[in-house]
């Protein structure tokens, strides 16, 4: 019976030191490297006014589970407030990368256009504004909008396709249809 009690001790000891220190899955006690500047807290940027379409009832279906999965660091930008008429708006960094879900497809968009692939996610990619380069999913129940300023690259994009493959179904590509 003693040794019982002390097994149950030396457990309970055990099981104390693992809780305080770790289990050393950590790469030995190392702390991480978290120089540099870090990217301005949500808030800290003026909200950034989005034109939106007409949330259609595809939209509201489908973006809300989208949106729970956006997240606050988008290629080290921080998101951003977003002032619009629909709830499906989504911004990061300064100058702003826009994301808005439940857009209508391009006017220039035909089945068959030339479309870039990345990460399971078909893009219309739109580059006729100087300032602003303008990505749209074609296979996906509910188109997604990515507005990325001609500045920077496309990371914030690549960033986001197993996002929004994860979170919207895939669907054939079809012709473009306003909707609202």
């Amino acid at each position: 019976m003693l040794l019982l009690a002390v097994l149950v001790a030396v457990i309970a000891v055990l099981v104390v030191l693992v809780q305080v220190h770790g289990d050393d899955r950590d790469g030995g006690g190392a702390v991480a490297d978290v120089s540099g500047t870090p990217a301005a807290p949500r808030g800290q940027l003026p909200p950034v006014q989005v034109d939106t379409p007409q949330v259609t009832p595809a939209a509201d279906l489908a973006c809300p589970v989208l949106m729970g999965q956006l997240p606050l660091e988008l290629a080290g930008e921080s998101s951003r407030l977003v002032d619009s008429a629909s709830p499906y708006a989504y911004a990061w960094g300064d100058p702003a990368v826009v994301l808005i879900c439940g857009v209508d497809l391009p006017a220039g968009y035909v089945v068959g256009a030339a479309t870039l692939l990345i990460s399971g996610v078909e893009w219309f990619v739109d580059t006729s504004d100087p300032d602003v380069v303008v990505w749209t999913t074609v296979d996906r129940n509910v188109p997604v909008q990515v507005r990325v300023p001609a500045s920077t690259d496309s990371a914030s994009v690549t960033a986001l396709c197993p996002i929004i493959a994860t979170a919207l179904p895939y669907s054939a590509p079809a012709p473009a249809t306003p909707t609202g």
